[in-house]
C-alpha cells in the first residue's frame, strides 16, 4: 500500500507540530515546511516546492499571520501582508498541489478558517478578511474540483493557546473563555485529532466545521 503524503504549510507553527505527530502516527509521510523552505506569499516558492513532490494526498493550508489593528490605522502595508499570507498562499498552494490531485483523480485540502471569520472582533478587519476569504475559496473549489474526487473543506480550530494567541491579554482571554458553553478552550491535540479524522473520509467535501462550543 502506498504510504499517503501530506503537506502542511506553516508546518512550525503549533497546530502544525501536533498535527504532523499525529499524522505520522496514523502512517502518514509528512511535509511540513517553515516560511523559508516554502513562502506561500511568493508564487515562485510554491512551484519549486510542490514541482519536487509526485504526489500529494493532502494539503493543510495553515500559515497565518495576524497584524491586528484598528482599521483606520493599519498600514497598507499590513494589510497587504496577513492578506497575502493568509489568503493568496492558501490559493497558490491549493493550485499547485491540484495538479498531482487531478492527476491522481484523489485528494484533500483542508484550509484553516477562524472563529474571527464568522464574528469578527475590533481590530481583524485585515485577519477576518482574509479567514472569510478562505471558506469563499473552500466552497468554489469544492464545486471545481469535486469531479476529480478532491475534497476541499474548511475548519476552524477554535481558540488555541498558540504562538499566535500568546500574545494577548490575560483579560482577552478570559473574556474568550466564557463565551464557551463548556467553560474551557479546544487543546491543540483536540483540533489536530479532529483534523486527522476528516483526512480518513471521502465522502465530505464543501463543509465548514466550527470546533469550538460557542452557541
Amino acid at each position: 500500500m502506498t504510504t499517503p503524503i501530506a503537506v502542511i504549510t506553516g508546518g512550525q507553527g503549533t497546530l502544525a507540530t501536533v498535527l504532523s505527530s499525529q499524522l505520522r502516527d496514523a502512517g502518514w509521510e509528512v511535509f511540513a515546511p517553515s516560511r523559508s523552505e516554502l513562502d506561500v506569499r511568493c508564487a515562485k516558492s510554491v512551484e519549486t516546492f510542490f514541482e519536487n513532490l509526485d504526489r500529494i494526498d493532502a494539503l493543510v493550508n495553515n500559515a497565518g499571520i495576524t497584524r491586528d489593528s484598528l482599521f483606520a490605522r493599519q498600514s497598507e502595508e499590513d494589510f497587504d501582508e496577513v492578506v497575502t499570507t493568509n489568503l493568496k498562499g492558501a490559493h497558490l498552494c491549493s493550485q499547485a498541489a491540484a495538479i498531482p490531485m487531478m492527476r491522481q483523480r484523489d485528494g484533500q485540502i483542508i484550509n484553516i478558517g477562524s472563529y474571527s471569520a464568522l464574528h469578527p472582533p475590533m481590530g481583524q478587519a485585515a485577519y477576518a478578511a482574509a479567514k472569510a476569504g478562505l471558506i469563499g475559496l473552500t466552497k468554489s473549489y469544492a464545486k471545481e474540483l469535486g469531479k476529480r474526487n478532491i475534497r476541499v473543506n474548511c475548519v476552524l480550530p477554535g481558540f488555541l493557546e498558540t504562538k499566535m494567541t500568546a500574545s494577548l491579554s490575560e483579560e482577552a482571554t478570559e473574556a474568550a473563555r466564557k463565551r464557551h458553553t463548556l467553560g474551557r478552550f479546544n487543546t491543540k491535540e483536540e483540533a489536530a485529532g479532529f483534523i486527522v479524522n476528516l483526512l480518513s473520509m471521502n465522502h465530505i467535501s464543501g463543509q465548514v466545521f466550527q470546533l469550538d462550543s460557542r452557541a
